[in-house]
């Protein structure tokens, strides 16, 4: 069963989070935390692929399919990770993401309370 739109939105949320927790943290060398925010990477990714295009169209500067893509090419070719792409990725894109997500949530829990 799908979750809905919600949670997934909620799912990203979390993950851009933790994301910027783990890049506070990252030295340039530190594998453990580059691989967790590879994986942050993929869980927004499967989340992002949840979203119904009804809820993406409402953030059209997201590029939405390239984040889903993302998700396949990190989950599917680990070994040819760049690291710096993950790490433009997570301190340049997420933060927009983060704002997104915080926008589109506002407008889901306002559309449930009028329905």
């Amino acid at each position: 069963m799908s979750r809905h739109t919600i949670e997934r939105l909620q799912d990203i949320e979390v993950a851009c989070d933790a994301i910027g927790r783990y890049e506070r943290r990252m030295d340039s060398d530190d594998e453990i935390v580059f691989d967790a925010i590879r994986a942050r990477l993929i869980e927004i990714g499967e989340a992002v692929k949840d979203l119904s295009e009804a809820a993406t169209a409402t953030e059209p500067g997201i590029p939405w399919a390239e984040i889903a893509g993302m998700r396949d090419y990190l989950a599917h070719r680990y070994f040819d990770t760049t690291h710096a792409i993950v790490m433009t990725t997570a301190r340049t894109d997420i933060p927009l993401l983060a704002a997104a997500v915080q926008r589109m949530k506002s407008r889901e829990m306002d559309a449930s309370t009028t329905r």
